[in-house]
């Protein structure tokens, strides 16, 4: 066995090696065929690794292999090539979102989520105009250009309500950028906010698959419609965010294959990746959460495929571990979203459970989150951080 074929589990879709057993090994030293009985070689891992930083692309039985089999070796020639890339596009800087999150309630009953419609334990909030107001202002005084408009549908921001905030936000800054994030609306709807002033606009699609779409979401839900509109928001002219969880129920190497294609169609500006964690609320939750390798693999494969895409290091990255968010800029993102929102209700914004930084202040969460970057060698930077080029 090869030295540098150090292997480990990472998820339940990814194969494991025990180096002090001789049974099923999963990567071989012999590189005359790339699988032997279960088993692949260390040689051909470096040619798939190298094959996606050329091309940026792979075919499902590549990725299969790619994803599914961990060679620490090939994982770092993965990370360090993001990160250079990363850098190449958009140096050592890191781009704060500011998260403001403006409603709990949902029509909506995502089995994942705890804001769910029918989770009847949620502590249900949302904010006045006012309070949105007053969030931006803490924020532009700690540096903040971006704002993120995060929520639950919640029918009672109707169109009106949101073009009257988003107005209200350019007109007394108008060097930020608005980012809404409240689900799926019509493409009139979509149109009115953008003329109102909004820049970006996240929906994350969570999975491009027909069948593990069916399984996260109620049958009133298609994935078609998702899809649709991302495609409506693009077309308009936001800058366009989609996304996924990482190790969500059912998710297979082929469910991420789609996405991954999915993206390269797309072309979003932004694209939100974070481990699934289970919400105690919820029907899953007793399903295994996602984890911190699987994630970072991901996302320096999406910046591999993607090269000039904002990619945040969420939240749902530094809840499972301590160093999560420097981790996920190491492995090629350039985004952090602290938060914003009022302390009193960060804790009701449950999406998952033991979310971070629910009871500091913004202060705390802006200077905390420039000096984490620092700490790596990056440095966060008062900017709308803008898609390159865009």
């Amino acid at each position: 066995m090869d030295s540098c074929a150090e292997t480990y589990k990472l998820s339940s879709f990814i194969k494991t090696h025990n180096p002090s057993s001789d049974k099923n090994p999963t990567l071989t030293s012999d590189n005359n065929s790339p699988k032997v009985s279960g088993r692949i070689s260390h040689a051909y891992l470096l040619e798939l690794a190298e094959k996606l930083i050329a091309f940026r692309t792979l075919s499902l039985d590549e990725y299969e292999s790619l994803i599914s089999f961990y060679d620490k070796e090939v994982t770092d020639l993965l990370t360090n090539e993001a990160k250079r890339i990363r850098e190449d596009v958009y140096g050592t800087t890191v781009y704060l979102r500011g998260l403001i999150e403006i409603s709990n309630y949902c029509k909506n009953d995502c089995l994942y989520c705890g804001i769910r419609h029918s989770n009847t334990h949620a502590d249900r909030y949302r904010l006045s105009t006012e309070q949105i107001m007053a969030c931006c202002e803490s924020g532009y005084e700690l540096g903040f250009r971006t704002f993120v408009l995060q929520g639950g549908e919640d029918p009672y921001y109707t169109d009106e309500r949101i073009c009257e905030i988003v107005s209200g936000i350019k007109a007394k800054y108008p060097d930020c950028a608005v980012t809404l994030s409240i689900g799926e609306k019509s493409k009139e709807s979509y149109q009115s906010y953008f003329d109102a002033g909004a820049d970006r606009y996240l929906l994350r699609h969570e999975t491009a698959d027909e069948k593990h779409y069916s399984r996260l979401h109620p049958a009133e839900m298609s994935l078609e419609n998702r899809k649709q509109c991302l495609w409506d928001l693009k077309e308009i002219g936001y800058q366009v965010g989609c996304g996924f969880m990482v190790g969500s129920p059912g998710q297979t190497v082929e469910t991420l294959y789609e996405d991954l294609q999915f993206i390269k169609g797309l072309e979003p500006h932004m694209v939100g990746i974070g481990p699934f964690i289970s919400q105690k609320d919820t029907p899953f939750a007793n399903e295994k959460s996602g984890t911190m390798d699987e994630t970072l693999r991901l996302l320096s494969i999406i910046r591999l495929i993607h090269p000039k895409v904002l990619l945040p290091a969420t939240t749902a990255l530094g809840t499972i571990h301590p160093l999560g968010r420097e981790k996920g800029i190491q492995s090629g993102a350039n985004v952090v979203m602290p938060n914003l929102s009022p302390v009193n209700v960060r804790d009701k914004y449950k999406l998952y459970d033991n979310k971070i930084c629910t009871g500091d202040e913004a202060a705390e969460c802006r200077y905390c989150m420039e000096n984490r970057m620092k700490s790596i060698g990056y440095q966060v930077v008062v900017s709308r951080g803008d898609y390159a080029n865009f």
